[in-house]
């Protein structure tokens, strides 16, 4: 039985991810009742906050999973809206450039989704890193505001770059079974109706390896942390918790290896590279935070800060994890 982009296989998967979530509410009640409320009620409060956030996450995520490849692609066009908001609010545009941030905001995300939904890879492709990437400057020329301009573009083009083209490589993931399957000598209606199935568990293996490294990294941060990688840039990133968080959530893609088309190694390798680019894209997030003197990108998510913060990792894991695949396995 298939609910959307939901089958069995994906549906122990998130029973399992559900008693994590109750094991982690359960730990944060009796810790709440045990340690002094007072004392530690900063650590409580950063838990409960916390948790409660993955519980709404979660839910989030698996609703649109279960409505299928359309809600999927609906909600990343959203979060892309969110994130362009946050990151267009720390950075240095103003009246000169609204006419181009029309076009960065409400044309170019709907037109690049839009191509994703229809499963149009060569428009896709290349809407955003070359037409837009050529029209938006252009459109800041015409206007004959030279003052700062070079600074300007650099923010817009990241921004989009960022925000919209490489997180849209997120829902891009459930459309690669049926590239992999081109090939295959199967019957068009069973192809379709496996690749659905196989594209929400590459999704959900994305997801958990990088997210899991997020938190793992964290964890071996906490515990053994002592050697800060880059402390000017983010001083709780070590690497006793780097390499610590790393190995543990390669090895926790090897063990799904039986989720996606792979074998055991092929599955560690790709969480690996999944990894190592998470890992980097919370480091150049946080440089521009750093950059722009503020601790979180916005505050919409409780405990997490702002889209980008809880999707900082995904953006640079995304796309390579989606190139990759294509490219080696099609």
């Amino acid at each position: 039985m298939r609910l959307g982009l939901l089958d069995a296989t994906s549906g122990w998967l998130l029973l399992g991810i559900l008693i994590v979530l109750v094991l982690a509410s359960v730990i944060t009640a009796v810790l709440g009742r045990r340690l002094d409320g007072q004392r530690h009620a900063e650590l409580l409060g950063n838990l409960r906050v916390r948790v409660g956030a993955w519980w709404v996450m979660c839910a989030v995520l698996t609703a649109a999973l279960a409505l299928g490849e359309t809600a999927v692609t609906l909600l990343f066009l959203a979060l892309s809206f969110l994130a362009l908001r946050e990151f267009l609010t720390i950075s240095p545009t103003d009246r000169r450039d609204h006419r181009t941030l029309v076009w960065l905001v409400f044309v170019i995300p709907p037109l690049n989704y839009w191509f994703l939904w229809q499963h149009w890879y060569g428009a896709f492709s290349v809407l955003i890193p070359v037409y837009a990437f050529l029209f938006l400057p252009i459109r800041s020329a015409v206007t004959g505001q030279t003052r700062d301009f070079l600074q300007r573009s650099a923010v817009i083009q990241w921004a989009l770059m960022v925000c919209v083209y490489a997180m849209s490589h997120i829902p891009a993931v459930l459309q690669l079974p049926v590239a992999m399957s081109a090939g295959r000598e199967a019957a068009e209606g069973s192809a379709v109706g496996s690749g659905a199935a196989e594209g929400g568990h590459l999704l959900l293996f994305l997801l958990l390896v990088v997210q899991g490294s997020d938190v793992l990294q964290y964890v071996w941060g906490k515990l053994f942390g002592r050697h800060p990688i880059a402390p000017s840039v983010s001083p709780h990133k070590t690497w006793e918790g780097f390499l610590g968080g790393i190995g543990s959530a390669t090895l926790l893609g090897a063990a799904l290896w039986w989720l996606v088309p792979f074998t055991f190694w092929q599955a560690g390798l790709l969480a690996l590279v999944s990894c190592l680019l998470g890992f980097a894209g919370g480091l150049v997030m946080s440089a521009i935070k750093r950059d722009r003197g503020i601790k979180d990108f916005g505050t919409l998510i409780r405990g997490h800060g702002g889209i980008m913060d809880r999707l900082d990792s995904l953006v640079f894991a995304a796309p390579v994890y989606f190139h990759l695949i294509r490219f080696f396995f099609t």
